[in-house]
């Protein structure tokens, strides 16, 4: 079983990658539906932090892979490499 604090690592690790996917966008012309996409996903981000500081390890990892997956997608839909 893995330990509660190589979770939270991850978790950690994840946020900051999401924030670094983030930052790609940033820039890029965006229709009215992507960016409510993109605000969604930093909403989740945000949630992910709050789970995490509650101790919900679950739902912040949840939460930090759903913010990841639409993220992705708007990466991908404006082909944004990494």
């Amino acid at each position: 079983m893995v330990a509660t604090e190589e979770i939270e690592k991850r978790i950690r690790k994840d946020i900051l990658l999401f924030s670094e996917s983030l930052k790609k966008i940033n820039g890029a012309e965006l229709s009215e539906g992507e960016r409510k996409i993109v605000e969604l996903s930093a909403m989740y981000a945000k949630d992910s932090e709050s789970w995490l500081k509650k101790g919900d390890l679950y739902t912040s990892f949840s939460s930090i892979s759903y913010a990841h997956g639409l993220i992705d997608a708007i990466l991908k839909l404006k082909h944004i490499t990494e």
